[in-house]
């Protein structure tokens, strides 16, 4: 799986719902992801292989044939997915204002608790380190 950062656009709730089952169980086809996730909420069979099939269109997901029916896997970690997401949309929203973005990153982090408070500051710490930047 990939793990570069992805430009990639927010995804409807059936399609996170999907790419929340195949991120969980590794692998799916569509009458398998169907019993977990359209029975449940009265979505058919075609619903979800269409959803599968956007969503390998879409480069999430890759798949080979399995007899009759196509197994799905990720193509991206959900890490990957969820970077690229965010690095888009705050792309978008912050429109060259880079520190009112940090700002508002390091207030929802300390908001989020003292642990991710640290481990931002280890990130920041370690990428100073690759960059030649300063640290210990």
């Amino acid at each position: 799986m990939s793990q570069q950062p992805l430009q990639l656009s927010p995804l409807g709730e059936l399609e996170s719902a999907v790419m929340n089952h195949v991120w969980a169980s590794g692998e799916g086809e569509a009458k398998a992801v169907h019993a977990a996730l359209g029975a449940p909420r009265g979505i058919t069979v075609n619903t979800i292989q269409s959803t599968l099939k956007r969503l390998f269109e879409k480069g999430l997901l890759e798949r080979h044939k399995v007899s009759h029916a196509y197994l799905y896997r990720a193509r991206v970690t959900r890490e990957a997915f969820h970077q690229g997401l965010i690095s888009r949309l705050v792309g978008q929203m912050v429109n060259g204002q880079a520190d009112a973005l940090v700002t508002a990153f390091v207030d929802l982090t300390e908001r989020a608790g003292l642990d991710q408070l640290e481990r931002l500051e280890a990130l920041v710490a370690e990428r100073l380190r690759q960059r030649g930047g300063g640290g210990a």
